[in-house]
C-alpha cells in the first residue's frame, strides 16, 4: 500500500502551562496541509525492515534515523504487538516534509504506517498517542483545536488557504524549544480561542489571530528574515509554525504567493507553495 501523508502547520500555539511529569499543557488550532511524505508498506513474514529516501537539503538539519529508532518503525512494531500479530513489514519513507520544522513530519509518518497497517491487515489502531502526543491529529487530519498535551482534538470548521511555507539551515529541537518558553517572563499568549472563533464565524478575519509563543522563546534570525520577506510580498500573516524553525504566510493572491517563494528560493531558503487540505492521507 502507498499513501501521500501530509504536514501539519500551528495557524496559533499557546503554551499554557508545564506538567508534573515534564510535558507542558498547549492550546492550538492545528491545520493539514498540502506537503507530503510518501510512505509505502507491504507485509511481509516476519521483521521490520525500514528504508528512507531523504533530499540532501533536510539531511543539514537533522539526520533522520533509518532504523528502529524511527518512530514509523516503532508504530509498526507497537501495532503488530497491541494486535498480536505475528508478521512483519517493509516500510520506505520519501520524505517531502522538512524535518525540525515544526510541521509534524515524524508523527504524520508514524499516523501514516498506522493507517497502513490498518487497511492491509483489517485491524485496529490501539493508543496512537502514546507514539507521540500530535499522532492523533494526524488520523483526524483537517482544521481542529488543539488541548491538554496534544492528545485533546476538537474538529472544527475546514480553514481554506494558500499558504507559503519556507524554512532555513536552522532546526529547533522540541525539548530545547520548551526548555526557553519555560524562561520567558512575562509571555504574551496568541488569541487561540478567538482564532477559533473566527474560523467558526468570520474566517475571512482568522489571519489576525495567528501567533506563536515559540516565536519570542526561540528567536532566530532566519525565522525574522522569512516572516519580512513574506510580509513585503503582502502575505496577510506570517507566523512560525510548531516549536520552529519553518514559517508559513497566508496570501489571498497566487501570484504574490508565487512572488515570495521565488524570493525565498533565490535567498536560499527551502520554500514552497501549498493548499490547506482537509484530510490527512492520499492513497496513490
Amino acid at each position: 500500500m502507498k499513501i501521500k501523508s501530509c504536514a501539519k502547520i500551528n495557524l496559533a500555539l499557546d503554551v499554557t502551562g508545564r506538567l508534573d511529569n515534564g510535558y507542558h499543557s498547549i492550546e492550538s488550532v492545528f491545520q493539514t496541509v498540502g506537503i507530503y511524505d510518501e510512505i509505502t508498506v507491504e507485509l511481509t513474514d516476519s521483521g521490520i525492515a525500514l528504508t528512507c529516501e531523504v533530499p540532501e537539503e533536510f539531511q543539514s538539519s537533522d539526520p533522520i534515523p533509518c532504523d528502529e529508532r524511527n518512530i514509523a518503525y516503532k508504530s509498526a512494531r507497537k501495532f503488530f504487538d497491541d494486535n498480536n500479530l505475528d508478521i512483519g513489514c517493509r516500510i520506505h519513507i520519501k520524505k517531502g516534509i522538512p524535518s525540525q520544522a515544526g510541521m509534524g513530519g515524524g508523527s504524520s509518518d508514524s499516523a501514516g504506517v498506522l493507517y497502513c497497517l490498518s487497511k492491509l491487515t483489517g485491524k485496529k489502531i490501539i493508543s496512537p498517542e502514546k507514539l507521540g502526543a500530535d499522532v492523533p491529529f494526524f488520523l483526524t487530519g483537517g482544521t481542529a483545536y488543539v488541548s491538554g498535551i496534544g492528545e485533546k482534538i476538537t474538529p472544527i470548521s475546514d480553514y481554506s488557504g494558500y499558504f507559503v511555507i519556507a524554512k532555513g539551515k536552522e532546526g529547533v529541537s522540541t525539548a530545547e524549544a520548551y526548555r526557553k518558553i519555560d524562561s520567558l517572563v512575562n509571555p504574551v499568549h496568541p488569541p487561540v480561542n478567538k482564532l477559533v472563533e473566527a474560523i467558526e464565524n468570520s474566517p475571512e478575519n482568522a489571519y489576525k489571530y495567528f501567533g506563536n509563543l515559540f516565536e519570542d522563546a526561540i528567536q532566530l534570525d532566519e525565522v525574522n528574515t522569512i516572516k519580512s520577506v513574506m510580509l513585503e510580498c503582502k502575505a496577510r500573516s506570517a507566523v512560525m509554525t510548531g516549536s520552529g524553525s519553518a514559517v508559513f504566510g497566508l496570501f489571498s493572491s497566487l501570484l504574490w504567493a508565487e512572488f515570495c517563494t521565488d524570493d525565498l528560493l533565490r535567498s536560499g531558503f527551502y520554500a514552497e507553495i501549498c493548499k490547506s487540505v482537509d484530510k490527512s492521507f492520499i492513497e496513490i
